[in-house]
């Protein structure tokens, strides 16, 4: 039995074997990609393969530089408050010392 291969279930897995797509006549001009060599598709494929590799790197790359950010902003609230918190200290012992000023004057 000698049945061409489908889209679905091609004749060869290997792409070197399988006959170029050609573009259909009713697709207008310029819509699908232009025919390519196997070599420029090896490249291609080579290249994306390459990028694909690369991916996880610039993804656990991106994610540590928003983890840093985010430590920094951390970070800054913190001293924020704090810096609140000891004014808040500095503010009500400047009272306190007025006010025992105050008596200390009024006896």
């Amino acid at each position: 039995m000698n049945t061409r291969g489908t889209i679905d279930r091609p004749l060869t897995h290997d792409p070197q074997k399988q006959a170029p797509m050609t573009p259909s006549t009713h697709e207008p001009a310029g819509s699908a990609t232009e025919d390519f060599t196997t070599s420029g598709a090896n490249d291609s494929r080579q290249n994306r393969t390459r990028e694909m590799q690369l991916i996880p790197e610039a993804l656990a790359r991106a994610h540590m530089h928003e983890r840093l950010q985010e430590a920094e902003r951390e970070r800054q609230a913190s001293r924020l408050a704090t810096a609140r918190r000891m004014q808040r200290r500095a503010e009500r012992a400047s009272r306190r010392a007025r006010r025992a000023l105050a008596m200390a004057v009024m006896q």
